[in-house]
């Protein structure tokens, strides 16, 4: 299933996504979409024959739990509702106690890793296979970006991911992103990862960026992709023609001038946020209609989003040559 060049779709942003030239598909927040109806961008972007693909951000199956029911329904609502190939979702844990334990249930409002031990990596497969059987299109999981690892892992990340496309067929969405976090963070190789993981398996990637904060990366999609970030999907790209390269930015969204600014200050975003952007059910008005303040103040970065996608474009037309990343000591 070949995808191209895509973006991630964001309500803050929606009408500088639909004039972008060169884009082939979008991704959007699934829990950001009603079950019922899609926003007047996404339907024109559709309209247009642009692929939107839901990308969801809470199902946890990485936790102790069986997927909720409730939540895989509505994923697979959303998934048709779309006409999505494929939905997505993320390898980790977003939720803890409840019912089964002596403690009440907790939402962690962020994406915690798996621990990458045999006995998880169990638990995590056959709440996948569970996912799998409820969702009416194929299923893709991504790597996240960490700040710690668990004591005593059994497995890197590259083996892990390797045996859980094994065990269950699924797919991988690759976040190169990621990829460079955990380096920087954990001391990590994005290049041995990359040699152990199944890249036949890989649906598309994920590029944003990130900024680094006292020695520690906040992977924040709010800053501009640097050129680390880069060289791991040109390192990606020596072993594979991925079928889609995704652009994600979800705040502080750049205007065009060198003095502009908007939303929250860039350096803000690493000390937390929604990951989603805006969520509810709002009707997202067309050019012709009202925008509020923010989307007017916004729209000049229109211009810093099309200069990014060429560099990306650049990337996927041929295939560059190896970078050797350097590990952290």
């Amino acid at each position: 299933m070949e995808l191209g060049i895509g973006i991630g779709w964001r309500p803050e942003i929606a009408h500088e996504v639909e004039a972008l030239a060169g884009i082939d598909w979008v991704e959007a927040v699934a829990e950001n979409l009603c079950a019922d109806h899609l926003p007047d961008s996404l339907v024109r972007l559709r309209e247009r024959g642009v692929t939107v693909v839901p990308h969801g951000v809470a199902l946890g199956l990485g936790g102790a739990d069986r997927p909720d029911p409730g939540r895989l329904a509505a994923l697979a609502a959303r998934a048709e509702l779309l006409g999505a190939p494929l939905v997505t979702e993320h390898i980790a844990f977003v939720r803890a106690g409840g019912p089964l334990t002596a403690s009440p249930g907790l939402e962690a409002g962020h994406l915690l890793p798996v621990p990458r031990t045999w006995d998880a990596l169990d638990v995590l497969c056959e709440n996948v296979r569970i996912a799998q059987d409820s969702l009416p299109v194929p299923l893709a999981l991504e790597n996240i970006a960490a700040l710690i690892t668990w004591p005593d892992e059994e497995l890197t990340e590259g083996q892990f991911l390797a045996e859980l496309v094994e065990r269950t067929g699924v797919r991988l969405l690759i976040d190169v992103a990621n990829l460079h976090t955990n380096h920087v963070n954990l001391g990590q190789d994005p290049a041995k990862a990359l040699d152990e993981l199944p890249v036949e398996a890989i649906a598309y990637v994920h590029v944003a960026g990130g900024v680094e904060k006292n020695g520690v990366w906040h992977d924040t999609h709010a800053h501009p992709v640097t050129s680390p970030v880069l060289e791991v999907l040109a390192e990606l790209r020596s072993r594979v023609d991925p079928p889609g390269v995704l652009l994600e930015r979800d705040d502080a969204f750049p205007c065009a001038g060198a003095g502009g600014r908007t939303g929250r200050d860039p350096g803000d975003a690493a000390e937390g946020g929604s990951p989603g952007g805006v969520s509810g059910c709002g009707r997202i008005p067309g050019p012709e209609g009202h925008r509020s303040r923010r989307a007017r103040r916004t729209r000049p970065h229109a211009v810093r989003l099309r200069a990014l996608c060429p560099r990306v474009l650049r990337l996927r037309a041929s295939r560059p040559r190896a970078v050797r990343l350097r590990r952290r000591p």
